[in-house]
């Protein structure tokens, strides 16, 4: 398979099977990841467990992997939460070309809360859900790319726990290195909300990425 289009039939049928046979608490979505990142997702069924629709981004997770902070893509049985707090069970395989370039993906994302209120009222006193929620993963359901930005910048101020405005240099470099980590910059035009967000200009950003890049090759 050299790209989505090439087997649409079979990956629409294939995501629409899985989520008929689990039903309608199993959203299913199938992303396009050679599309600019604020428009990958190109079919979801269920898609009330996310509040995403067609054309909405990707999420922190499949960005990571673009840009190669993690190595392994395929997670299974992971879990992550809605943005109301809901605990969604959760798997993604990744699609490659010939050439092994990651070109989609698959997303299933099991809301398992009313299962989990019913496994409390029963055996509130085992300890089974909080082994579970050793696996949580922070996982960002976002409608745009935007979004996913706001999380990434909120995630960022942990590092060095300061307002933007009171950063210094240091600090603002250990950001910027934070974001490229994530793959940030490859979200179009990331780096006018970065600078905007920090209160630099593009020669700065260009300048601390360089640092910050240096710096863990030393």
């Amino acid at each position: 398979m050299e790209n989505i289009n090439q087997e649409w039939d079979n990956l629409s049928r294939l995501i629409k099977m899985i989520a008929t046979q689990f039903g309608s608490n199993c959203e299913v979505v199938l992303h396009d990841l050679t599309k600019d990142y604020d428009h990958t997702i190109v079919a979801i069924e269920n898609n009330h467990i996310t509040q995403r629709d067609i054309g909405d981004s990707g999420t922190n997770l499949g960005l990571e992997l673009l840009r190669g902070a993690i190595e392994e893509g395929d997670r299974y049985n992971y879990f992550t939460k809605t943005k109301e707090g809901n605990l969604l069970r959760s798997s993604s395989i990744y699609l490659k070309n010939s050439a092994g370039a990651v070109i989609g993906s698959i997303c299933i994302n099991f809301d398992i809360s009313g299962y989990l209120f019913m496994e409390n009222m029963l055996n509130e006193i085992t300890n089974s859900v909080d082994q579970k929620r050793k696996t949580e993963v922070t996982e960002v359901f976002a409608n745009n790319v935007s979004e996913l930005l706001d999380h990434l910048f909120l995630e960022s101020r942990e590092i060095v726990k300061k307002r933007p405005e009171v950063m210094n240099r240091n600090d603002k470099i250990k950001i910027i290195e934070f974001l490229d980590s994530k793959g940030a910059f490859l979200i179009t035009k990331a780096g006018d909300r970065v600078c905007e967000y920090l209160g630099i200009s593009k020669f700065t950003l260009y300048n601390y990425l360089d640092i910050a890049k240096k710096q863990n090759s030393d």
